[in-house]
């Protein structure tokens, strides 16, 4: 048995210590307390660059072509990002967004119904991927690298095996004079013009997910079992964390932006080639590691891979307007991946001496 020592009285004319969960926090010990902080100052820094290298950068119609750049990746990278706060991976990603719009291309075109039966086909198949790599992670215990590997393996295989077994080439039918067709491209690849901006309707689909993930992930319990399971599976299953739970809905998360991604990228196009999205899954990471999540798992924010992926779409369309040769692309990529990685360690490094 153990006894509790009384409260010590305060000395009169001496305040009394003040309760450290009443204290206010300064501005700058919050700022440095944000994941996205230093991605942040990266953007702002390749904004200017580009500003002064490339004379075209800064034109309405160029931002609305790097918002769509962004808005491609950053539609992948939101919920790629809540799996890594949640301290998983999923390389199959980038296939699972090419499997979703084959699924609704080639089950409309050979059942010949209307394109909307073969979007929610493949809705249900898309899920069902993400649903699969979940429980294949809860039951097997082995690493999500593997596990994912397997799928996007198994993805790519598929993707082109059946697509020659049942349109004879590598590239589905053109599905354009379909019922529903009109109204699906509507949702899922149209434009509007905002002040001489052309608008994709991705970057809408972008910026809702944005701000359900962020709400999710600082305002609900599913979020405080994300960063709880990132942080260390079995303390937050010590304390009642549905962790097996939780994981599968992350991956769930990812193949409902995968879908979004492939129903866009068949709208847009009407046909499909099976071979696309390989080494896309690398893109979607590198914008969420860029944008402050953590490799280890439990830090992040949905914002931070929104800024992550808006600095992708500056680099990779402002390569073009500065005139240079693209295949320095990746070496920037690189660059900008290595030191958005050392400035948010420093970032936290801070935000923890400050605490």
């Amino acid at each position: 048995m153990t006894a509790t020592a009384p409260a010590q009285a305060p000395v009169p004319g001496q305040k009394a210590p003040a309760d450290e969960r009443l204290l206010r926090t300064s501005l700058l010990r919050r700022l440095l307390g944000r994941p996205e902080l230093g991605s942040v100052v990266g953007a702002v820094a390749v904004l200017l660059f580009f500003a002064v290298v490339a004379d075209s950068f800064l034109r309405p119609s160029s931002f609305g072509t790097v918002l769509y750049a962004a808005s491609v990746i950053g539609i992948m990278a939101v919920p790629v990002a809540l799996l890594m706060i949640g301290g998983e991976f999923d390389l199959s990603a980038g296939v699972l967004v090419t499997s979703s719009a084959l699924v609704s291309s080639m089950f409309s075109y050979q059942m010949t119904a209307n394109i909307w039966v073969g979007v929610l086909v493949s809705l249900l198949v898309t899920l069902a991927v993400g649903v699969f790599n979940g429980v294949m992670l809860t039951r097997t215990k082995l690493p999500s690298f593997i596990i994912t590997l397997g799928t996007f393996l198994m993805l790519t295989g598929l993707n082109l095996g059946l697509t020659k077994l049942i349109s004879g080439t590598v590239s589905t039918k053109s599905i354009a004079d379909m019922e529903g067709f009109d109204s699906a491209k509507a949702l899922f690849a149209s434009q509007v013009t905002v002040g001489g901006v052309n608008l994709k309707v991705t970057v809408v689909w972008w910026l809702v997910l944005v701000a359900v993930a962020t709400w999710i992930l600082l305002r609900t319990r599913a979020g405080n079992w994300i960063f709880a399971v990132g942080g260390g599976a079995e303390a937050a299953r010590a304390v009642g964390v549905p962790v097996n739970k939780t994981r599968i809905g992350l991956y769930t998360g990812v193949s409902l932006g995968a879908w979004i991604s492939g129903q866009h990228l068949l709208f847009s196009f009407d046909v499909v080639q099976s071979g696309e999205g390989v080494g896309n899954e690398l893109i979607y990471i590198i914008a969420a590691v860029i944008g402050g999540c953590l490799i280890t798992g439990g830090y992040g924010s949905a914002i931070g891979s929104a800024v992550g992926a808006f600095i992708f779409g500056m680099t990779s369309k402002g390569i073009v307007y500065a005139e240079w040769d693209p295949d320095w692309f990746k070496f920037f990529l690189g660059a900008m991946l290595l030191l958005a990685t050392l400035l948010n360690a420093w970032v936290r490094k801070r935000a923890e001496a400050t605490r």
